[in-house]
């Protein structure tokens, strides 16, 4: 297998993410459920086996890029830290599970639950459903902020195809990131490769102050694309 069949995402200075190794491209829509959210099926995208995503916010043609970035003069200069997740995460311990959480938040409010926030049932998680919960919360964290970890200090983590996901988010009257499934590898600009991780979230509003990952900016200036049919 050749570099190019490999699944990656690599992202270009100042410009687009280059998706290559034929990655599945969807829509999701968070969706209200009861007091939690879930993540339902929006409309078909083109698939192809490579695609370049717009980083700017800017495209005409969204996802896609349009080249935007050049015109628009986009500052896509990386400021996130490249340590690794555990180096980063704050532990939460309860008395059934523990949880780890590293602040990569993207807003995406799968940590709210019916019987209350993830932190909140890791506290009490001597109860059977409670922690079944808060391992649900942990597990469907976009961003990959939350991990539960069991009592053997093993972390818990969902099965999950590789897939990059262009997210809706009605509720906020805002489009979202870019949800990352699939331990698919994050390549940055000046060639390192930032740590390969289940679940990311990606920033395509063009503002996070953490690029390359979206930490929830897109609500707060009322991001919306015009995604292409």
């Amino acid at each position: 297998m050749d570099d190019g069949d490999k699944k990656k995402i690599r992202i270009v200075k100042d410009g687009p993410y280059l998706v290559s190794g034929d990655v599945r491209l969807n829509e999701k829509i968070i969706t209200p459920k009861g007091n939690q959210y879930e993540l339902l099926d929006g409309r078909e995208l083109k698939q192809s086996d490579s695609y370049a995503l717009c980083r700017c916010g800017k495209s005409e043609k969204a996802p896609f890029c349009d080249g935007s970035h050049e015109k628009e003069g986009f500052d896509g200069s990386e400021c996130a830290a490249k340590d690794s997740y555990s180096d980063r995460a704050r532990v939460f311990s309860g008395p059934g599970l523990s949880m780890r959480d590293d602040q990569r938040c993207a807003v995406a409010r799968f940590c709210h639950r019916n019987n209350g926030t993830a932190w909140v049932l890791v506290k009490n998680s001597d109860c059977e459903e409670n922690k079944i919960e808060a391992i649900q919360a942990a597990c469907e964290c976009p961003a990959g902020r939350l991990t539960a970890i069991n009592e053997a200090g093993k972390e818990i983590e969902a099965a999950l195809e590789p897939s990059v996901n262009i997210v809706q988010d009605p509720e906020n009257e805002v489009s979202a990131g870019i949800f990352v499934t699939g331990n698919v590898p994050i390549e940055s600009a000046d060639g390192d490769v930032y740590e390969i991780r289940n679940r990311t979230a990606l920033c395509r509003c063009g503002k996070s102050r953490n690029k390359p990952f979206c930490d929830g900016t897109h609500i707060s200036i009322g991001f919306t694309d015009k995604i292409s049919e």
